[in-house]
């Protein structure tokens, strides 16, 4: 007969837990079916279970630690009177996975004012740095690979200033520039023609500003144009904005960057891997990037495919291509 085993019981897990004061905030920090709480759980590999007014994280000690900061800073943004969902949930992640993690409610920092009852916030380290050199340079290039925000926060940081009254004008600007496509003739006036290659720069900002944007393009105080147009002037007590970058001659790179005038400031965006000049070279960011990110005055705020905000499928195409490039993967006719 055999001698019985001792039980031997799995050790519990330890835990800690978090006491929020108002049940119904609560229940919006969870969101809809508890959506919020799996998204922590998926990203951060814990275990949450609420109970009344507590909450429970399960998991390793780095792993509660960082859940409990996130949910922390997701409670203050419902105390300020902001919605939260599961992009907002993926932003807090990302602040807390830095090294260094913030106070307690020092959440999306930092954040800029686009118009009454509009706020725009970080969603990652990096758009947080973006936005800090935007404050402290006049010039800053924004530099990385598609949907990482850099077009969207610079047109956010410029309505900022537009509401602050830092600034008179704001100024948005992109090269007209058939993306591999042949578009032929253009039926419509001047504007009719200029207005598909204009429309992510309108995109951004009717997002940041709302309704208030079309009144403020027909007063002047917005222009959004070609870069072409840009040629002769001096833009002063202006925020300018120079979209796809990548796609500039170094020509044009040069004469909108001599654009600038009295107490203005400039954001340039591009992604230099997605040049549609001839041959696929960004010339004209490069160049700029390569002479000018040492002078006084110029910063460079750089992104990965870590920092991509849209859809989570985007990171991972964007990653596949980098490695495929990086490790010659990809056939030389398909490579920049």
């Amino acid at each position: 007969m055999r001698a019985a085993r001792p039980s031997q019981r799995k050790p519990a897990r330890e835990q800690v837990t978090l006491e929020f004061s108002n049940n119904a905030q609560l229940a919006a920090l969870g969101g809809a079916h508890q959506k919020n709480y799996v998204r922590l759980e998926q990203k951060l590999g814990v275990r949450v279970a609420t109970r009344g007014n507590l909450v429970a994280l399960e998991g390793s000690p780095d792993a509660r630690e960082r859940a409990a900061a996130v949910l922390r800073a997701l409670y203050a943004r419902l105390e300020a009177g902001e919605d939260i969902g599961t992009a907002e949930v993926d932003a807090e992640i990302r602040f807390a996975s830095q090294e260094a993690p913030k106070a307690d409610g020092d959440f999306g920092v930092p954040s800029v004012k686009t118009a009454a009852g509009r706020t725009v916030r970080a969603r990652s380290p990096a758009q947080s740095a973006y936005l800090d050199l935007m404050r402290t340079h006049p010039l800053v290039f924004g530099v990385g690979p598609a949907g990482t925000g850099k077009t969207y926060l610079a047109a956010a940081f410029g309505a900022h200033l537009l509401y602050e009254r830092r600034v008179e004008r704001l100024i948005l600007s992109r090269p007209a520039l058939e993306a591999g496509e042949r578009l032929g003739f253009l039926p419509g006036d001047l504007r009719e023609k200029i207005d598909p290659y204009l429309r992510p720069l309108y995109d951004a900002l009717f997002e940041t500003i709302g309704d208030s944007c079309t009144r403020l393009m027909e007063s002047g105080v917005i222009e959004v144009a070609p870069l072409a147009f840009m040629r002769g002037r001096t833009l002063s007590r202006a925020f300018v904005i120079l979209d796809e970058a990548q796609n500039c001659t170094s020509a044009q790179m040069k004469m909108f960057l001599t654009r600038l005038g009295e107490d203005s400031r400039m954001v340039v965006t591009g992604d230099a891997s997605q040049s549609d000049l001839p041959g696929g070279r960004a010339e004209g960011l490069n160049e700029a990037l390569s002479l000018l990110s040492h002078v006084d005055g110029v910063a460079v705020a750089h992104f990965s495919e870590k920092d991509v905000v849209r859809h989570a499928l985007v990171t991972r195409i964007v990653r596949a291509y980098s490695e495929a490039e990086s490790s010659e993967g990809l056939p030389q006719r398909y490579r920049k």
